[in-house]
């Protein structure tokens, strides 16, 4: 420890640095992302309808921490593009044809890499989780239950995306992705787009467990190309519907 003139005293390190450094806000910092991990788990798993507003009143007393964390969470989701903010709260962003159309432009450009990124270097623990994922995406299929595939699904996307090295790149799909969250948990309502989901995941898995990165490439741009299609279908019976 150094000792150091100050004033015509002597003051310790440690003591100077408490003098003249600024307070750290680890605390707030830590509630801040606590509350951002937990609305970003919220809105992945799909549990904010579009209908839904989150106010930050309500989200600190649900998660035991003050007002401010909360709210810094909120903006930064904002920011993010996951949120937009109202007179009565926040919600999910409402998407245009043009917004996902978008979106889907920028997974093909990036999910077909990554993809064949993970069936490279995929290990034991990650496709023990793409075979649990899979085989729960089917049972909810023959169960009828939209919900259990949606969940399936993320789990799904969450094991793959573990396996890529590239960080930035996995963090990358994963937040376009989760920017159509709301329009995936609607549309797997629909028994036509639950069987490209079971297609999809089954040529991806099958494509990674044999490490085939040029087939897992090849299944994830079809995967993303059936998914867009069905969209598409879909929002085009609903214009349909009187």
């Amino acid at each position: 420890m150094i000792d150091i003139q100050f004033d015509g005293g002597v003051l310790e390190e440690s003591a100077l640095e408490a003098v003249v450094a600024p307070p750290r806000p680890v605390l707030r910092e830590s509630l801040s992302t606590r509350a951002y991990d937990a609305l970003r788990e919220r809105l992945r798993r799909g549990q904010v309808d579009p209908d839904d507003r989150l106010v930050d009143t309500e989200i600190a007393r649900e998660l035991v921490v003050s007002r401010m964390p909360v709210r810094e969470a909120l903006l930064q989701l904002v920011a993010e593009g996951y949120l937009v903010s109202t007179a009565r709260g926040y919600r999910v962003p409402t998407l245009t044809h043009q917004d996902v159309t978008e979106i889907f432009e920028v997974r093909r450009l990036l999910e077909p890499r990554a993809a064949a990124l993970a069936a490279r270097d995929l290990q034991s623990d990650a496709a023990r989780r793409l075979t649990m994922a899979l085989a729960e995406a089917r049972d909810a299929v023959a169960r009828g239950d939209f919900s259990g595939l949606f969940h399936a699904n993320v789990d799904f996307r969450e094991a793959w995306l573990g396996a890529v090295q590239n960080t930035r790149l996995a963090a990358t799909i994963s937040r376009f992705i989760d920017h159509v969250q709301t329009v995936r948990y609607g549309t797997l309502r629909d028994p036509a787009t639950q069987q490209v989901v079971i297609d999809g995941l089954t040529e991806l898995h099958d494509a990674m467990l044999r490490h085939d990165s040029v087939l897992a490439q090849d299944s994830m741009l079809r995967f993303i190309h059936a998914a867009e299609r069905s969209f598409a279908a879909q929002a085009a019976r609903a214009l349909a519907t009187p």
